[in-house]
């Protein structure tokens, strides 16, 4: 196994990719299909309206008729918000009760409610009734429930009729977290691998999980409820503060689907938290430390509070504005993500997504399916700045690494000509001059003349952690599809954005996947957060594993990625089954302290095929 960095430095290989968008379901390439639906061939529709069919709960899944199409086109993607009533959102109003001079306001309680800062100031009077009819000539402050419209009603969100919840025993979870449950399992079983495969190809010490949410989970059954409760007449629960945490994801991997006993973290950087993790991931792949790590991130931001949070600092794009830019009487929610266009800020989304790495090594040891692999990641800081939201130079920095880096590994006519960008592509009025005056910058100085531009945002809105996860997927799907989603929600680019050297296309465009080697990933978050990968095609991934390995191996590696990917077509043809349950390991599988079996040397445990060595070396000692 590879150790050092050069050219012994190991690959980390894509070998599963699986969640839950606004699109659908990520394994199989599903999700991406439904962006590009349109230009599929028969077949491929077909089979993508059947599986959002079947998790959409659709009454008649095996025939899909016209009515069945439209209803899934109308509730996938970015969408009137479902998720709460945006007519009538909660809100409390603050009044106070005034009495007149001459006389006392008086009013009625019920006794076990009156609250103990009152008792004092109120003319409470004896009486064994549970109703009081009480008296005060003092000010009494008092919150009001009552309920206004939102003033923002898109949200990218899963797709109608799925309630990840409803798949497993999900005992109050927050919903990123039941996302989580979910969409990890579909990573998983997308490598074409069981848990238990997985879990003996290595010593346990060997497999990592790296997640993170953004934001943490912010619903009523975590920190919505923890800060809300007491403050609306309920009482905090005891999961409350526990489920809540933002590493809770991978945690909750760890716990009830995967069963690592490994390194695990949580990584967080905004709206790049994803492209931390991978970088974390694949340092410790490259390095030897690891060979199989599971990355991924869930956020579950449609929440009223949230949005409304949003909206007040003008980062949303909310209805007036979008009335105001289509001169219209109507909102037109599924375009409310108009990147690179005129636009008025950005749609908040819900997403899960997981992928799962592996060094080359071991995947052409066990015939691991080759998804793509990951060239490199880099993350950057702006430096001092004017405010915390406010964009920075630092996402030049890693942009100009992730060039150099690409003309490094594919040779400068690649670069120029086979390779495109998934841009963060936010909808915001700043990003779309920020960004693209970043990209088109970059592809002068590195001689791009025509690179291609896409921003799935304008389907999928932002799933902050998730986010740049979303741009992946869309990559990947393109190296197996051929065709790179355009930006459909706009008919123009706007006159500020910088064109010079980008395509930025307003329309699907099809790509020659031989030729197309390599995508980048480009996040940009709150605070200074940038990240900027390099992702490598599976045809570049394929080139590079036959000059490393040579054709006996390869040729052996390939046959035996047939049972893998049989094994994979077999969970796909039924993953959207009622009867197909996500892998949720509650209490099931747990080792105690005294099914250990420690020496000097190693540690054995239950269920791993491997024990964990302990002959480690002084890692202050000279060489």
């Amino acid at each position: 196994m590879a150790s050092t960095t050069g050219k012994n430095t190991a690959i980390p290989l894509i070998i599963g990719a699986g969640g839950i968008n606004p699109a659908g379901r990520v394994s199989g390439h599903h999700a991406y299909r439904r962006l590009v639906i349109d230009s599929l061939s028969r077949e491929k529709q077909e089979r993508t309206y059947l599986s959002l069919a079947k998790l959409m709960n659709r009454e008649k899944t095996e025939s899909i008729n016209e009515s069945d199409r439209q209803y899934i086109l109308n509730h996938t993607l970015i969408r009137k918000i479902e998720a709460f009533d945006t007519s009538k959102v909660l809100w409390q109003t603050p009044l106070s009760f005034l009495a007149s001079d001459s006389e006392q306001s008086e009013f009625s309680l019920t006794k076990k409610n009156i609250p103990d800062s009152l008792r004092s100031r109120l003319n409470i009077p004896d009486s064994e009734n549970d109703v009081l009819r009480v008296k005060t000539q003092e000010q009494i402050d008092v919150l009001l429930p009552e309920y206004r419209e939102s003033k923002v009603t898109s949200a990218g969100q899963l797709p109608s009729g799925f309630d990840p919840g409803s798949l497993y025993a999900s005992r109050s979870h927050p919903r990123a977290l039941q996302m989580t449950i979910y969409a990890a399992s579909d990573a998983i079983r997308s490598t074409g691998f069981s848990i238990d495969q997985l879990r003996n190809m290595v010593p346990p010490d060997q497999i990592a999980v790296y997640s993170g949410s953004a934001m943490g989970q912010l619903d009523e059954e975590s920190y919505g409820g923890l800060l809300q409760n007491a403050l609306i007449g309920k009482r905090p629960s005891s999961k409350h503060c526990a489920l809540g945490l933002p590493e809770m994801a991978g945690d909750f991997v760890n716990a009830y689907v995967l069963g690592s006993v490994g390194e695990t973290a949580g990584i967080i950087g905004a709206c790049a938290t994803f492209l931390y993790n991978v970088k974390r991931g694949m340092d410790d792949i490259r390095t030897g430390n690891k060979r199989i790590v599971v990355v991924g991130n869930s956020e579950a931001p449609v929440q009223p509070q949230v949005i409304e949070g949003y909206r007040v600092m003008g980062a949303l794009a909310d209805d007036e504005s979008l009335k105001t830019l289509d001169n219209s009487d109507v909102c037109d929610n599924q375009r409310a993500c108009r990147p690179f266009s005129s636009n008025s800020g950005f749609t908040v989304a819900e997403a899960s997504i997981w992928i799962v790495l592996m060094d080359d090594e071991l995947a052409l040891e066990v015939g691991a399916r080759n998804l793509g692999a990951v060239g490199d990641v880099f993350v950057n800081a702006d430096g001092y700045k004017k405010s915390i939201p406010g964009p920075g130079i630092g996402n030049y920095i890693t942009m100009a690494n992730a060039l150099s880096t690409a003309k490094a590994i594919l040779g400068e006519q690649i670069l120029k000509t086979g390779t495109y960008m998934q841009a963060h592509g936010t909808g915001t009025p700043q990003n779309r001059v920020t960004e693209s005056h970043i990209l088109s910058s970059l592809a002068q100085e590195f001689g791009i003349e025509n690179w291609l531009i896409g921003a799935v945002k304008c389907y999928l809105g932002h799933s902050m952690a998730p986010a740049g996860a979303d741009q992946l997927i869309a990559i990947l799907g393109a190296w197996a599809d051929g065709i790179v989603p355009g930006i459909t929600t706009i008919d123009h680019i706007a006159s500020d954005v910088h064109q010079k050297g980008l395509n930025i296309s307003m329309k699907h465009t099809e790509i020659d996947m031989t030729a197309c080697r390599s995508a980048f990933v480009n996040s940009k978050g709150f605070g200074g957060n940038n990240a900027t990968g390099l992702f490598l095609s599976p045809i570049q991934t394929e080139e590079m594993l036959n000059r490393r390995w040579g054709k006996n191996k390869m040729a052996e590696f390939m046959r035996k990625r047939e049972a893998t990917e049989a094994r994979f077509a077999e969970y796909d043809e039924n993953a959207d089954e009622s009867g197909t349950k996500p892998i949720y390991m509650f209490g099931e599988g747990v080792i105690e302290p005294e099914d250990l079996i420690i020496s000097g040397e190693e540690i054995k445990l239950p269920g791993f095929a491997k024990p964990i060595k302990l002959n480690k070396n002084n890692p202050y000692e000279d060489d």
